[in-house]
């Protein structure tokens, strides 16, 4: 199971995830400089089950959405994390709002930093999250009340996810196999590295594949799943592939770009979606706005072509079709979020 948060900056999201694993986060210099989070962070616990489970990490400062979108796609579960001081913020309701785009199956909430409000306080927190989540497909999401210094609160939370690790549908491993890059390295000794979430198919040791969009043909020299060595991987894993080929080097590959079977490798610059605006926008979406496309790990610029009419109202959907400035390597029935040109809205 792959686990990842969401919510406002300083809520509390690396300082949960520590107290749930025991492993610290924003081992980046700048993070650790800056006190916040920027980038995505990657964790493997064992919860009690005997396994590893993979939390993904992600910034809740606006600037860095594009890097949360990164990191949500192929989630099994997200925690949504709001402090209590603070209640609802405004990533709270966009990385939400990402999240019920994105078609993550379940959600917890944690409500953080309750050592630092009077129980009044955090019956208000309750009834606004409530309200919140009401509307959408996670209403009635159970909230746990916690306090990561302490632990207070904790053993709870981490039994509600040792609980979904057995309720969690496991994902098709039948099929293509399709890996979202999100992360690329060198090894001394192996060469590149990169590393994504699985969506689809399995893997193994010498098995061959595309680099999409590019068509360049890799080979899979050694593998890790969920941060164990492995000689296969499957979807709904972290995955890190040890790759080789011509001229390859950590420079000819990028997050955002996919690693895939060969059937699958089908990149255009034209892709036609059943588009849906959130209810809470301002206005309506012109035909031929400029946007940012993201899918899995990528972040694409390009238009929206309305097929239906020339404009769409919010809380309305219609046919369209995206004319991308790149191409893209969609399959059929992927969720994209679509954010404005200026990444401000999604």
């Amino acid at each position: 199971m792959i686990i990842g948060t969401a919510g406002h900056i300083d809520h509390g999201k690396t300082a949960l995830i520590q107290a749930l694993t025991g492993i610290a986060g924003d081992r980046r210099r700048e993070e650790q400089a800056r006190g916040i989070t920027i980038d995505l962070g990657y964790v493997y616990a064992d919860l009690g089950d005997g396994g590893l489970t993979g939390f993904i990490d992600v910034p809740g400062h606006e600037r860095f959405v594009h890097n949360m979108l990164a990191g949500a796609s192929g989630l099994d579960l997200a925690l949504l994390v709001v402090a209590a001081d603070d209640g609802v913020m405004p990533q709270t309701r966009e990385h939400l709002a990402i999240l019920e785009l994105l078609g993550i199956p379940r959600l917890l909430v944690a409500l953080t930093k309750v050592d630092r409000v009077d129980a009044e306080r955090l019956a208000e927190v309750r009834q606004e999250v409530g309200v919140l989540l009401a509307a959408g497909p996670f209403a009635g999401a159970p909230l746990y009340p916690v306090a990561s210094p302490s632990g207070a609160g904790i053993p709870a939370l981490r039994a509600a996810l040792l609980k979904a690790l057995g309720e969690v549908r496991e994902r098709n491993a039948r099929g293509s196999f399709r890996l979202a890059v999100d992360r690329v390295f060198s090894v001394a000794g192996a060469g590149v590295v990169v590393t994504g979430t699985a969506f689809a198919g399995q893997v193994a040791v010498g098995d061959e594949l595309l680099l999409t969009p590019r068509g360049q043909r890799l080979r899979v020299r050694g593998l890790h799943a969920q941060n164990r060595a492995a000689e296969t991987a499957r979807a709904g894993q972290r995955v890190s592939l040890n790759l080789a080929g011509e001229r390859l080097s950590t420079d000819s590959i990028a997050r955002g770009d996919w690693l895939v079977a060969e059937a699958l490798h089908a990149p255009t610059t034209r892709i036609d979606v059943e588009l849906w605006l959130l209810p809470g926008e301002a206005r309506n979406l012109a035909h031929w706005t400029p946007v940012h496309v993201h899918l899995g790990a990528q972040d694409l610029t390009g238009r929206v072509a309305l097929l239906e009419g020339d404009s769409l109202a919010p809380g309305a959907t219609a046919l369209a079709q995206l004319v991308l400035n790149a191409p893209l390597n969609g399959v059929h029935g992927d969720r994209l979020v679509l954010r404005d040109q200026s990444a401000q809205r999604t």
